[in-house]
């Protein structure tokens, strides 16, 4: 074969190389964009349908709305304040809803949450004062559940329901002495003298631990006067108000002896015979499989920027 030959069959040979890489590449272009394109469909498809007014909370006709609260509160729980001050405020908007039914059962969680939804509960109340809201807890409405219940107008519980626990907690470990024993040295670099006070790895102090049990004793007066504050002169006997907010928990007949609850029955028996309306809608905000990725993504990603910039925190519990 003559060079000239040689040369050509490269050249062809370069350009059918050349041809299929740039096929390649425009197929996994091709392959990426239809792929973002399905993406973002299925995203918007699912965002409009979760966007859709709910039918049955358009409903023309008198009810009683209801809305739930269950397990821990906290704000990565399905019991957070803003799904809860949300459907609250959906509630209390629609004009053919004759009173709204906060539905509890939780053994309470973040005081910041709680306080939250107290605080809207009483905003709420001011705003639409011919709307009644009731409290009702269902199997537990201890600490920051009852905490959220103070604001209600009525509490009404079952006879067994566990309610009370107006208290605050905060629990740790110390791992001192294990770590002597098994030779383990603790290094923590921190440019505050008490920045570290909670490190269950570091010896505790005195001084910090007094310095602790201040901010609780404070955050309990903090609930105590939310419940006083809701509750008023229905706290019955003053001699058993140091036991009452002792941290411990009554079943419904005790609660209502005490003046923590108004009523015995369930959500059915007060929309039936207290509201007098015994069609019941509920307006808790459900979260749906896209929203809780998001969610939880968001979630993921705070989490991480909070354990490299870890501030040893410890944070209060209404349990």
């Amino acid at each position: 074969m003559s060079d000239t030959n040689k040369v050509e069959e490269q050249w062809v040979k370069g350009i059918i190389k050349e041809t299929f890489a740039e096929q390649r590449k425009t197929r996994r272009w091709g392959i990426l964009f239809k792929l973002l394109t399905f993406t973002y469909l299925f995203v918007a498809l699912i965002l409009i349908l979760n966007a859709a007014p709910k039918g049955d909370i358009s409903a023309e006709k008198s009810h009683t709305a209801l809305v739930r609260v269950n397990g821990v509160i906290a704000a990565d729980q399905e019991a957070n304040a803003n799904r809860i001050v949300t459907g609250l405020r959906d509630a209390f908007k629609n004009e053919h809803s004759k009173a709204v039914m906060l539905v509890i059962n939780s053994p309470g969680g973040s005081p910041v949450q709680a306080g939250y939804v107290y605080d809207e509960m009483k905003r709420l109340r001011g705003i639409y004062p011919e709307k009644k809201l009731y409290a009702v807890i269902a199997e537990l409405g201890a600490s920051g559940g009852y905490y959220m219940a103070a604001g209600a107008d009525f509490i009404y519980a079952d006879k067994a329901s566990l309610v009370g626990s107006i208290g605050v907690t905060a629990s740790s470990f110390g791992f001192v002495d294990l770590m002597e024993k098994v030779g383990v040295k603790r290094r923590h670099f921190t440019s505050g003298e008490h920045k570290a006070f909670l490190d269950p790895f570091s010896p505790e102090k005195e001084s910090e631990a007094k310095f602790w049990q201040q901010v609780l004793d404070v955050t309990h007066q903090q609930f105590i006067a939310v419940v006083q504050e809701g509750r008023g002169d229905r706290i019955k006997a003053a001699e058993e108000q140091e036991k009452l907010y002792s941290g411990l928990i009554w079943n419904g007949e005790q609660a209502l002896s005490l003046g923590l609850i108004d009523g015995l029955g369930s959500p059915g028996f007060v929309a039936r015979e207290i509201v007098g309306a015994e069609e019941v809608v509920d307006y808790s905000v459900k979260s749906s499989a896209i929203n809780e990725v998001i969610e939880k993504l968001g979630i993921s990603i705070g989490s991480g920027i909070a354990n490299q910039l870890s501030t040893q925190s410890q944070s209060l519990t209404l349990h």
